[in-house]
């Protein structure tokens, strides 16, 4: 009887005790994610850039959040202003100058949790070679197995403003508004479990 009651508290004790999951290395799925910057253009309109196939690595780690990480590369040739030839200006030396610095990339150095599903994400931007920390506010959307591929999937969204004169892009300013908006969302999968 007491060999019964000992391994029904050893049984119990392992249903309730907390699982730690290992941290998940997720891969961005550039079909399902935006990198959009928004500006006001002397007051009248505020266009929108669109960032292309972003490529880039996340790790995610649910019980230690602050082990968490992404890695990020906008490839600036697939940089879309909904205008051929507003695409070339951005593109151009008085913009982006992506002929000689075709992309951008964002690295975490920090990632807390501010809530509920809520982060704050802490890394350098760097544009035209020139590196400045950037602050995300990001939400977690969903995590799970994703129903299409039956991998294991993560979505977010996050914003956040930069300075497009601290990379060197700040032709025009102030009537077009140095200030930027910046949205992302984003999913990503990792490998199927085995």
């Amino acid at each position: 009887m007491r060999i019964r009651l000992l391994s029904a508290a050893a049984l119990l004790s392992l249903a309730v005790a907390p699982a730690f999951a290992e941290p998940v290395t997720y891969k961005l799925d550039p079909s399902h994610t935006n990198v959009l910057a928004q500006w006001t253009h002397f007051g009248y309109s505020h266009p929108l850039a669109h960032f292309g196939d972003v490529e880039g690595t996340l790790v995610y780690d649910a019980d230690n959040v602050a082990a968490s990480s992404v890695e990020v590369t906008l490839p600036l040739s697939g940089l879309e202003a909904f205008s051929d030839k507003f695409n070339e200006h951005l593109r151009s030396a008085d913009f982006f100058d992506a002929a000689k610095y075709p992309t951008a990339t964002f690295r975490s150095t920090q990632v807390e949790s501010t809530g509920k599903d809520k982060l704050k994400v802490t890394g350098d931007l760097t544009i035209k070679g020139i590196t400045k920390p950037v602050v995300l506010q990001v939400m977690l959307n969903k995590a799970g197995e994703h129903p299409m591929t039956k991998a294991p999937a993560i979505g977010f969204d996050a914003k956040t403003k930069i300075k497009r004169s601290d990379f060197g892009l700040g032709a025009y300013a102030p009537n077009v508004s140095d200030e930027v908006s910046v949205r992302i969302t984003t999913e990503a999968t990792a490998p199927k479990a085995r």
